[in-house]
């Protein structure tokens, strides 16, 4: 299989957890990143920023400049970007009728193309569907109840487990934090959340407090990573989006994970108690953090179990298998 990955140069998690699995499963020379993206190549950025790195810089750049748009079993729009749609418009009228356009739609709205219109770049949303609709449509924010197209299909993010150290899970566990909240208040729903724990077990003294900056978060890269295991419990509340790299980190982490009940469709959820514990309100995280405290067995046991499930259905690579298997 030969892929075009239409991208584009900034972070974005689902464009760059699929571009890693695409290239673990078809290798670097099928995988054409178009336009050439220096951050999958080239190891000057630090996590979650290096999630797409996959080396290969020669190799790479090579196939980039000598681009044949015939050869392509498959065409991606890897997201919902203003670079990503301007490179495909001016290549557009290369790709042979009967090659598939797949877009990766892992912007925040609920809508297709919803980050696009937000940023009034509709114009090209709207040139992109009238040279030819898309085939196939993979989506970060499939809203549950929500009607969409049958060519559709929900597509959150997920982890590559090739960031962390080869000894990550030898390390002892060494408990610093009981509950953390490690946010920018970027929903309404996150200061209440803060507003509300920030007083209470040792989130003051961990940094669970309001008005941080992703810039200025004392923990950073893998750092941030090995805090986040130090943590008997970790919250997770939805941001711009309902998905959150947190989601997954913290069970790839081997972590305990209390969610907000996110309101998207995930194939192979986490279930309640099992991998992960839920809440709706605000009112319901006190208790069920004094209960998972004082429960180390039954924590522990949640957190082994999202540990394998995340193995099982959640990695780089099985969201490009789920991919192929709509397509």
């Amino acid at each position: 299989m030969k892929i075009l990955y239409i991208n584009d140069s900034s972070a974005d998690y689902v464009q760059d957890l699929t571009y890693s699995g695409l290239v673990k499963k078809f290798g670097i020379s099928n995988v054409v990143d178009f336009k050439w993206n220096k951050k999958y190549h080239i190891p000057y950025k630090e996590y979650p920023k290096n999630l797409g790195y996959m080396g290969g810089v020669i190799t790479s750049l090579f196939n980039s400049l000598n681009i044949n748009f015939k050869t392509f079993d498959l065409i991606f729009l890897a997201s919902a970007k203003k670079e990503t749609f301007e490179t495909y418009i001016s290549i557009a009228h290369k790709i042979p009728k009967n090659t598939p356009i797949i877009f990766l739609d892992g912007g925040d709205g609920e809508d297709i193309g919803s980050d696009l219109i937000l940023k009034h770049h509709n114009e090209l949303f709207n040139k992109a569907i009238s040279i030819r609709p898309f085939d196939y449509i993979f989506k970060r924010e499939v809203i549950i109840g929500k009607k969409y197209d049958d060519n559709v299909f929900p597509l959150p993010m997920s982890f590559n487990f090739d960031k962390l150290p080869k000894n990550f899970y030898t390390k002892t566990k060494n408990y610093k934090y009981d509950v953390s909240f490690w946010a920018v208040e970027s929903h309404p729903f996150r200061t209440e959340v803060l507003n509300f724990l920030e007083d209470k077990f040792d989130c003051q003294s961990n940094g669970t407090t309001k008005n941080q900056k992703f810039s200025k978060y004392k923990r950073k890269g893998l750092f941030y990573l090995e805090e986040l295991g130090n943590c008997k419990i970790v919250i997770n509340v939805r941001g711009g989006g309902w998905d959150t790299m947190r989601y997954w980190e913290v069970p790839a982490i081997g972590g305990f994970m209390l969610s907000q009940k996110l309101d998207i469709v995930i194939p192979n959820n986490f279930e309640h108690e099992k991998e992960a514990v839920f809440f709706t309100k605000t009112t319901d995280i006190e208790d069920l953090c004094n209960f998972y405290l004082k429960n180390d067995s039954k924590r522990e046991q949640i957190a082994k179990n999202a540990l394998n499930k995340m193995h099982t259905f959640h990695t780089d690579i099985k969201r490009v298998e789920y991919i192929l298997s709509k397509i």
